[in-house]
């Protein structure tokens, strides 16, 4: 792994655990230095994507070009030659499809709480000119207080002549794919993210798909037929609100202005889905500006023209962080940091550290693929985009009764698409020139070996006494410097050291004089490995329960299926014995098993994590479950037939 390809990550991020894998990527958990903020970091290698770097440019430029309550926002983008890093909001609840499987299925009171946020997300989405073409509830996150965010738009399209253009690629996850790009025809984007979004109400109400099957075609003919089950418990209302967008015709399906005002989605509200953007639109944040002004020493006005950018470096982050730490009540701070160096250098012993915090865990050397979406090829020859019967002119006819239209909250300024990566789906998306197009990493050479100075810092605090105080009348403290123009402010302060995530530690640095540097280097080398022993102790495979440890204390959660088992021993032995009855491989490391299945060729069409732990209410055995690759109800129904079999 190069550490130079986190850099300029470290310089701005403290890296913790990761907490999910999605298509082509890694998520790991981190905390923004200057706000003290959690975020989400999207890390993804260039070389594993290939092809697919151009669906990274469009989901980076959608979600740039989208701010709103119940779409996952973008804080930051850093690009090296090997790595792309989406620094996003960070959401604790996890997936809505671990919750639906933990419920069952949910009541329909909750099932509409949801349901509005999904309605007011689309047809924001749908108001700006994008069709999303990938909804399930896996690209639906839970955030801190419990309301939905819509992720991943790596599939979205803006068509160049608006939503009423035709679209002729065929994207999705085959299970919520609309009848007619299944049949290989000219659609409608927006109409499709209805039919999706019929599926997905289904999935909630009856914790199960109403097209299903494990081979493909047969799904495909249960999708065109548009024949379902309907259980007892569905009310009247659900039932007609599914008819209505589970329609095979386009045409006859239910249009998002309508389901706006529908009677089921104001069951109990006393007034329609609130679809418009809830940030504020035009204008800066106030208190905001002045404490990153008096921060960065610098006035507001230059502040505000540099945040107006919108450049989504570390500037534009620290502005939003700001915002949402505002938005919950706390104080509008930033938090200076503990130390500062000279040198951006990465030394051998850094680097190890690095790469104990950014490891892929047990596997480093493989990307997962998409889980639950695939992009499907149509058969029959691509199509000009076609112009439908509705006039071009009642486009957004659907938003004049809910309100004006409004500009997203962050423009970023229209430019011409890449050629290489031209998709006249996406023809009317806005790229900025820095991202477009991705540069591919440089092919694999030779380490060469840099002679790199190194430079020798002893905390004050810790020199012997005779030492600390001459220290002190020679070398003054350092402070923040001023930067001396916008540019230097927009590439940072913070330097790229690592800090440790249970202890801070304030080190006024010292400049040495010749006299007191083999004194200084030898405190300062027992001094580093002792963060280097502290930093392995933290470092999560290290606090990840072996066999002798005992397992993991958890809290309860919806993707911990508790038992009534007191001995996790026992409870890992079941598991143990019941895998290789259902054809599933896997690899124990403590009470954690993770779990693969593969096809008669030896594709590995599953993984997933099973890990025994100890909950502290009730004070019980559980399982702690997580999909990592492959179809989410697949995935369900496996894991159900493993846990069945237990005697829990």
């Amino acid at each position: 792994m190069a550490v130079d390809d986190y850099e300029e990550l470290l310089k701005y991020y403290e890296i913790h655990e990761t907490v999910g894998t999605g298509g082509f990527a890694k998520v790991k958990l981190a905390r923004h230095i200057l706000t003290g903020e959690q975020v989400a970091i999207k890390i993804m290698d260039k070389l594993a994507l290939g092809d697919d770097l151009p669906r990274v440019k469009t989901e980076i430029e959608a979600m740039k070009s989208l701010s709103h309550q119940h779409i996952c926002r973008l804080y930051h983008v850093i690009e090296t030659p090997k790595k792309i890093f989406m620094v996003l909001e960070y959401c604790p609840g996890g997936e809505l499809f671990d919750y639906i499987i933990a419920k069952d299925r949910l009541a329909e009171e909750e099932a509409r709480v949801f349901f509005r946020q999904i309605v007011a997300a689309i047809a924001y989405v749908h108001s700006q000119g994008y069709a999303h073409r990938d909804l399930k509830p896996e690209n639906l996150l839970i955030d801190g207080e419990h309301n939905l965010k819509l992720i991943d738009f790596g599939l979205c399209a803006k068509p160049k002549g608006g939503l009423d253009y035709h679209l002729s690629t065929c994207c999705g996850s085959p299970a919520y794919a609309a009848p007619e790009l299944i049949q290989g025809k000219a659609y409608i984007g927006s109409e499709a993210d209805i039919w999706s979004m019929g599926i997905l109400l289904y999935a909630l109400l009856c914790g199960f798909l109403p097209f299903d099957d494990e081979n493909v075609m047969a799904l495909y003919r249960k999708t065109v037929r548009g024949i379902y089950e309907i259980p007892k418990w569905l009310s009247p209302g659900s039932v007609l609100l599914l008819h209505q967008m589970l329609q095979v015709d386009p045409k006859k399906r239910i249009m998002v202005k309508h389901l706006l005002n529908h009677p089921w989605l104001v069951q109990g509200y006393p007034f329609a889905v609130q679809w418009q953007s809830q940030y504020p639109l035009g204008h800066l944040d106030e208190d905001c500006v002045t404490e990153l002004s008096v921060f960065h020493k610098c006035s507001r006005e230059s502040m505000t023209d540099l945040i107006s950018q919108w450049k989504y470096d570390h500037v534009s982050a620290t502005y939003l962080l700001l915002q949402s730490k505002k938005a919950h009540g706390k104080p509008v701070r930033l938090r200076m940091p503990t130390a500062t160096a000279e040198s951006a250098n990465v030394t051998p012993s850094r680097e190890w550290k690095f790469k104990k915090a950014l490891s892929y865990e047990d596997d480093p050397d493989e990307m997962s693929c998409v889980f639950g979406s695939m992009e499907f090829v149509c058969s029959s020859e691509e199509t000009r985009p076609v112009l439908c019967n509705t006039p071009q002119t009642k486009q957004n006819q659907m938003f004049l009764d809910s309100g004006a239209f409004t500009p997203p909250l962050l423009p970023v300024p229209r430019r011409g698409a890449s050629k290489k990566y031209a998709n006249k789906e996406n023809s009317g998306a806005r790229v900025p020139a820095k991202l477009e197009p991705f540069v591919l990493p440089a092919p694999k050479t030779p380490n060469c070996v840099m002679n790199e100075k190194r430079v020798l810092t002893t905390p004050n605090h810790l020199l012997p006494p005779e030492e600390r105080n001459q220290a002190s009348k020679e070398t003054p403290i350092e402070k923040p410097a001023t930067p001396a123009n916008l540019e230097e402010l927009a590439a940072g302060v913070i330097s790229p050291e690592r800090r440790c995530r249970s202890m801070e530690v304030d080190l006024n640095q010292a400049h040495l004089e010749s006299g007191q540097k083999r004194k200084a280097a030898k405190m300062f080398g027992s001094l580093e490995r002792g963060l280097d022993k502290v930093i392995t102790m933290l470092t999560p495979s290290k606090r990840k329960g072996s066999a002798k440890e005992g397992p993991r204390k958890l809290r309860a959660h919806y993707n911990v299926t508790t038992t009534n088992l007191l001995n996790p021993d026992e409870l890992l032995k079941q598991i143990i014995a019941i895998l290789p009855k259902k054809q599933v491989e896997y690899v124990q490391k403590g009470y954690k098993l993770k779990c693969q299945t593969q096809s008669d060729f030896g594709k590995v069409t599953m993984q997933f994590e099973l890990e025994v732990c100890q909950l502290s209410k009730p004070e019980v055995v559980g399982i702690k479950r997580q999909r990592l690759k492959g179809d989410a109800w697949v995935y369900k129904r496996l894991v159900e037939d493993i846990l069945s079999s237990c005697k829990l």
